[in-house]
């Protein structure tokens, strides 16, 4: 991703998202966030100059394409999240899937992993290995303000399994916490 490229973060209002939003946004980048009607304003107010609300509408529809899409969520096929990316798009995914559904991320990436060599667009899984330069950037951020993480609720250490709950239901605002006291 780089400046002046269209990011499409779907789940943009979660743990993930809201730190894919900020992130891109201070990169340059025109961002587009997926998420509900209740979550809009919090992702307009993190730096999306455009959002979709998945309850009304559908980014997957083919009217917009988009250079790089982070998939947090894995609601959607592989094949309607190729119908929008833009030729050559890099589509990066993140898991996802219904909680409950062990198989449900894992074939999905999979499947990524298999198509991938076969089209003209990039399929890839989120890094999982970070490299200094990308954390000294990430630092940058911080410091300049232009990254922040949003808080949804915090839960004592005792009230852990409540807080997981609360992230597992898919519906966590930014980070849940867990104190330590």
């Amino acid at each position: 991703m780089r400046a002046g490229h269209r990011v499409l973060v779907n789940g943009a209002a979660g743990g993930v998202g809201t730190y894919a939003v900020q992130i891109a946004a201070a990169l340059g980048a025109e961002i587009t966030g997926v998420c509900s009607t209740r979550n809009v304003g919090l992702v307009r107010s993190i730096g999306a100059a455009h959002v979709v609300d998945y309850t009304t509408e559908d980014f997957t529809d083919g009217r917009a394409r988009y250079d790089v899409i982070l998939d947090n969520v894995g609601n959607r096929p592989l094949s309607r999240l190729r119908r929008a990316l833009a030729p050559a798009g890099t589509l990066v995914l993140n898991g996802g899937g219904s909680p409950g559904h062990v198989f449900g991320p894992v074939a999905g990436i999979l499947r990524a992993v298999v198509v991938n060599g076969l089209v003209r667009e990039r399929l890839r899984l989120i890094p999982h290995e970070q490299k200094r330069e990308h954390l000294l950037t990430l630092t940058g951020l911080i410091e300049a303000g232009k990254l922040t993480p949003v808080l949804d609720r915090t839960y004592p250490l005792a009230d852990t399994a409540e807080g997981l709950r609360r992230v597992e239901q898919g519906h966590a605002r930014g980070k849940v916490v867990i104190t330590v006291a």
